[in-house]
């Protein structure tokens, strides 16, 4: 871990960024983040080879964590809550490393959290308020399909489950039905086991309306086929049918 420069203010939320091969993006993405002392930016460079984590050091990161190799973006964002954890607290986010989110909407993600008594807030490109900048590149639908498949499993309407922005309570994870550690949760898995996970166990989740910019000369995302989207389904329906935990 190399600590990065901190604020007199002591923060709220880790906002856990993973990032592969995200050099001149990351320092976009952190560069971005609000001038504001709740939040600080754990990068964890899963791995990368063209200088991502001391473009994320240069850019004011508040710690970065530095794999070898690669490990998968859920083992990622796992560290990146880890870390989180350890400097203890009280909120957790992601962002995606490669400039995808708008960093700016957490302040009024949180402030939503922490005005409804929320534990969970889910960001949505798709409810009033939400936004897509650029061509989906026909993963528009997709997104809308994969989120009416997953409302249907978690027995709750979530307009936009494939989204990577999200704020929740750090507690949740002390809950012992959750468990981000077991070893089919490294990849696009994790995300949405912890999104199940909080709205079967009965946590208040909501909804936040976020933007999701889709950079067409840059590339829309490291997911690749149906095995990456078969990932994103799977825990819903393992969790579901018993098949996991």
């Amino acid at each position: 871990m190399i600590p990065g420069p901190q604020s007199g203010t002591e923060p709220i939320v880790a906002v856990a960024i993973p990032a592969l091969n995200e050099a001149g993006k990351i320092g976009r993405v952190l560069d971005k983040l609000p001038k504001d002392g709740r939040f600080e930016a754990i990068v964890v460079d899963d791995g990368s080879t063209d200088g991502t984590g001391e473009e994320a050091r240069a850019h004011g990161a508040a710690v970065v964590v530095r794999h070898a190799a690669r490990t998968g973006v859920g083992a990622a964002i796992r560290d990146g809550w880890r870390v989180g954890r350890e400097r203890r607290r009280p909120f957790l986010a992601l962002l995606s490393g490669d400039d995808q989110h708008d960093p700016s909407e957490l302040v009024a993600a949180l402030d939503e959290l922490l005005a409804s008594g929320a534990d969970y807030v889910q960001g949505s490109r798709w409810i009033r308020g939400g936004r897509v900048v650029g061509a989906t590149g026909g993963r528009g639908p997709g997104t809308r399909v994969y989120s009416i498949a997953f409302s249907v499993l978690a027995g709750r309407h979530v307009t936009d489950a494939t989204n990577g922005f999200r704020i929740f309570r750090s507690s949740l994870l002390d809950d012992p039905r959750i468990d981000l550690d077991q070893s089919w949760l490294t990849s696009y898995d994790l995300e949405p086991y912890l999104l199940f996970k909080s709205i079967r166990g009965g946590y208040r989740v909501i909804e936040h309306p976020v933007t999701v910019v889709y950079h067409a000369t840059e590339g829309y995302t490291k997911m690749r086929g149906l095995r990456d989207w078969w990932r994103l389904f799977r825990p819903a329906l393992l969790l579901r049918t018993g098949v996991k935990r």
